[in-house]
């Protein structure tokens, strides 16, 4: 018996059945050689080595002392993994994942019973696993994923291209670009590290040549077949996130299968997430896993279906260490009830409408204060003041409010617009403004006009006539005291977050008919969510270089552009066990001349560095993407260093044809 009441296997080969080995990290309980315990998977390309090991050794030591063991392995082609990535999501990654099931299963140490849990892409793909049934796999927790793969992913948003494309392609370039490490996998670790460079792929090509939602971006979307989603799910995610619809669609698409759980957060796990209150993960998901993989009579299917922390008035700052608010929670999901505000000509929102028109034509560099949709830390990532972007904005306000407002789940902008053009961008956001002006966002939607009718078949405007659309915005839990104000803010860019539509065309928005539906806080019950008994709970490593963080706009008024740039250094970092120090460095810069939005362009490199002892390897990749109004150009190169001597080099450039979008 170990002193701590588990033991960890640091490197164990799955075999798949092609012959191609998989890496596994697994944390056992001791009573495992006894009496077998469930097992809980994580499945993912980040590395468990080094990428994911601060967080796995923040949460499996729990699950092994709580009679779980903790499965972490690298997918296909990274980390120690053999092999080479072929994709996000693909079939053959589903596959293996579903052999690997099989494997826990049937090992001495396992009862036989498996779930699956991730973020980001584990989150993913846990979901897109259950949907193809292993028999092992009884249930998921799923964080910050997706049910919909086109319209909630970091690729699309609104049928418009999200400048996240490119950056998330150029990550997981230089992600995969790492080689195992040789203390695990021997001498053949130059060997499978050259064939993972000769072999990656850069994903941007394959997310641009399908830019509606075909049969690409159908596989994995878990919303084609909600019925046919058999096992329990927890599904969480943040406000602060990208990943914020997720929870709520996937309640109203299971049903009794689901419970969502949505905090204040960024992309992170919720026991160490910003902005605070945290939320005690390990207890919540061990409540889960003993109901479903132990099969503990503990009432947890009886839990509130939605749980969520409505947010109050929070003020944009540099950095938003906590958000003020409370949880709520709702025993049924069914949506709540609306509140119908008309858009007037006298710029008010309110419950009567008034004819007229606006023209939305706003600089093509509105959205500077917007931040990014894939947030890690809760900084300059979140969206800042919007007053800037207001200022490039049609606005519509409600007048101050007598009572607080009270929001839960997604506003719906109907209204009829024209475009002298095939196609143009809409982003609508919902703004709460405070009494001395601060305008903090509640909500952000956006669409691409080809795609009004849905991202199947998307279509050109019809040319000098009005079109009827409906814009859902992202959803929200959100609490505007009395002594705000509501305002709508309507503008036809969103850069960078959102790359422009050819033209940028204004558009023109008829009044008459013009509603703002909200979604209004109904029944639920006020409550106490625990939060982790330790405020830091993840491992410290020895600090060789300190991180640093960037985000910058600069307007060069000469040349008529604007550059949005981002410096993200994780510095250089020793495992104190395994002595591997790493370090990546991301550099990104999107250039907007304001006077030719279509050749809106985007650079993002990337260094990564390993290091122990004598041996050092690195690779320097960039990405890029230059629009015009016909194509995409993109390229990418990727070069390898062992010490100070390159040893490998590939590149890509294809121009990939505009598809109204």
């Amino acid at each position: 018996m170990s002193d701590t009441g588990f033991r960890v296997l640091e490197h164990e080969w799955i075999v798949l059945a092609d012959g191609t080995r998989l890496a596994a990290r697994i944390w056992l309980p001791d009573a495992a050689e006894t009496v077998p315990a469930p097992a809980v998977l994580e499945f993912l390309p980040y590395r468990k080595r080094d990428g994911t090991a601060p967080r796995d050794e923040s949460t499996y030591p729990v699950f092994a002392a709580a009679g779980y063991a903790g499965v972490r392995v690298d997918i296909r082609g990274s980390g120690e993994s053999e092999g080479v990535i072929d994709g996000e999501y693909t079939p053959r990654e589903l596959a293996d994942c579903c052999e690997v099931i099989e494997w826990i299963a049937a090992q001495p140490w396992c009862s036989g019973a498996v779930g699956m849990m991730g973020i980001s892409w584990g989150g993913f793909n846990a979901l897109q696993v259950a949907a193809l049934k292993p028999a092992a796999l009884k249930a998921v927790i799923s964080i910050a994923s997706t049910v919909d793969r086109f319209a909630d992913d970091i690729h699309f948003k609104g049928g418009a291209q999200l400048s996240a494309n490119l950056s998330w392609a150029a990550t997981m370039l230089a992600y995969q670009s790492r080689p195992p490490d040789p203390e695990l996998v021997g001498e053949r670790w130059r060997d499978l590290w050259i064939e993972r460079l000769e072999g990656e792929p850069f994903f941007l090509e394959a997310w641009l040549a399908h830019q509606r939602r075909d049969a690409f971006w159908k596989h994995g979307s878990i919303c084609e077949d909600f019925d046919g989603f058999d096992v329990p799910a927890l599904m969480l995610a943040g406000w602060a996130d990208g990943y914020r619809n997720t929870p709520l669609k996937a309640v109203a698409g299971l049903g009794s299968k689901a419970k969502a759980i949505i905090g204040p957060w960024v992309h992170k796990y919720p026991h160490f997430a910003w902005p605070k209150p945290r939320m005690d993960f390990h207890r919540v998901a061990i409540r889960f896993w003993d109901r479903w993989l132990k099969g503990v009579e503990n009432g947890a299917e009886d839990d509130p279906q939605v749980t969520a922390y409505i947010l109050e008035a929070p003020r944009p700052a540099p950095r938003r260490e906590a958000d003020p608010g409370r949880w709520i929670a709702i025993d049924r999901w069914a949506g709540g009830p609306v509140r119908r505000l008309a858009l007037r000509d006298d710029g008010r929102l309110a419950a009567e409408g008034q004819a007229g028109s606006r023209t939305i034509a706003s600089p093509p560099d509105t959205g500077i204060m917007g931040g990014e949709y894939f947030t890690l830390k809760p900084g300059a990532e979140l969206p800042a003041d919007q007053r800037p972007d207001d200022g490039g904005s049609i606005v519509f306000e409600t007048d101050i409010l007598p009572e607080p407002l009270e929001l839960l789940g997604q506003a719906v902008l109907t209204a009829t617009v024209s475009v002298a053009a095939e196609t143009a961008l809409l982003a609508a956001r919902l703004v709460d403004v405070h009494p001395d002006g601060t305008a903090t966002r509640i909500a952000l939607g956006v669409l691409n006009l080809a795609h009004r009718g849905g991202s199947e078949n998307p279509g050109p405007m019809p040319p000098g006539k009005g079109a009827a659309v409906s814009l859902a915005l992202d959803a929200c839990g959100y609490r505007l005291p009395a002594g705000h104000r509501l305002r709508l803010s309507l503008s036809n860019a969103y850069w960078p977050q959102v790359l422009p539509t050819p033209g940028a065309a204004p558009v023109q928005l008829q009044l008459e008919g013009a509603v703002l539906t909200l979604p209004l806080l109904g029944g639920h019950q006020n409550i106490a969510v625990p939060e982790p008994g330790n405020p830091d709970p993840l491992p410290t490593y020895i600090e060789h270089t300190a991180m640093a963080t960037r985000h910058a706009v600069a307007r060069d008024l000469t040349a008529g552009e604007t550059r949005y740039s981002i410096l993200e250094d994780t510095g250089a970092f020793e495992h104190p066990d395994t002595g591997l120090t790493t370090r990546q460095v991301r550099e990104e810069t999107w250039t907007l001349p304001l006077g030719d939005p279509d050749r809106a362009s985007g650079e993002c490199r990337w260094t990564t560095e390993m290091s122990r002892c004598a041996w050092s390897v690195r690779t320097q990749s960039v990405a890029t993407l230059q629009c015009s109004a016909e194509s995409f150009a993109i390229s990418a190169e990727v070069e390898a260093f062992e010490g100070d001597e390159s040893i490998h080099r590939k590149t890509w450039r294809k121009v990939i044809p505009r598809e109204l979008m």
